[in-house]
């Protein structure tokens, strides 16, 4: 299954998300799923090694999601195999004091990964076209001229050398219930659950036109966005590792050459 032509957005095309199935499996049987994901685990971590010697270029994976989408849990199922001292998350939460004293694109820069490092954020520099417009935080004519700015912000991550992949973790309205329950039943989930939650799901419809929006004006060919079908979390793991494993391999990094003196150097 070619999950990264399946699951893209082509670039200017209009996105409906009831146009896709948040349960999608592409027929696949979860034991499969999981052994296909371990295969791509190891895969990943030899190619990040290879990424991290080269030194060149780096990867940048933009996750988003409704509440209780899958992110947190993406990062800890993907990228296990992964080595820390090259692969850095960023958990981009509500601005500080000193970031909306910015131009919204400031800190999402300051945390962009080095050359050699595979950098995640979990939520990025689209939630100054979601939850802004959402919540009427600052004016259409501000927000709407953010799609470009994106655009180009991107477009010049890609020239310099990072390869950007967005992936939307795609639940559906009854599945997000369910998990936000569980998250008031488990008292070992308790911690994850706010007041805020709730007030964030009734504006549930307003969200998916905001994705709609958002997804449809910036996926483009350099940085594209994929829907990731997430009610099955097995699932959302598996296409989200065939993507990456997939960018990494067209990157093709490369081992460093050996020094010219290598048969010289004794070691004793």
């Amino acid at each position: 299954m070619n999950f990264t032509k399946k699951l893209c957005i082509s670039p200017g095309s209009k996105v409906r998300l009831a146009d896709w199935d948040a349960n999608d499996t592409a027929d696949l049987k979860k034991d499969d799923a999981q052994e296909l994901l371990g295969r791509n685990i190891t895969r990943m971590a030899e190619l990040e090694y290879r990424l991290y010697a080269e030194g060149q270029r780096s990867l940048l994976i933009v996750l988003q999601g409704m509440d209780a989408a899958g992110k947190d849990g993406t990062i800890r199922h993907v990228m296990t195999g992964l080595n820390p001292q090259s692969c850095r998350v960023t958990a981009l939460k509500v601005p500080s004091a000193e970031e909306r004293g910015r131009d919204f694109l400031w800190r999402i820069h300051k945390a962009v990964p080095a050359r050699g490092e595979i950098g995640l954020f979990n939520r990025s520099h689209y939630e100054d076209v979601l939850v802004v417009r959402v919540h009427n935080l600052v004016p259409k004519s501000v927000w709407s001229a953010r799609y470009e700015q994106i655009n180009q912000f991107e477009g010049f991550l890609n020239a310099t050398g990072t390869r950007v992949l967005k992936f939307f973790l795609h639940i559906s309205k009854d599945e997000q219930r369910r998990r936000l329950l569980s998250r008031v039943d488990d008292p070992a989930k308790n911690w994850k659950i706010t007041p805020a939650d709730a007030a964030e799901r009734r504006c549930w419809k307003e969200y998916q036109r905001a994705y709609e929006d958002a997804l449809g004006a910036c996926s483009t060919k350099t940085a594209p966005w994929f829907v990731i079908p997430a009610n099955k979390k097995w699932f959302r793991n598996l296409a989200v590792s065939q993507i990456i494993v997939e960018a990494l391999e067209e990157m093709d990094p490369r081992l460093p050459k050996p020094p010219p003196d290598l048969a010289q150097i004794v070691i004793k």
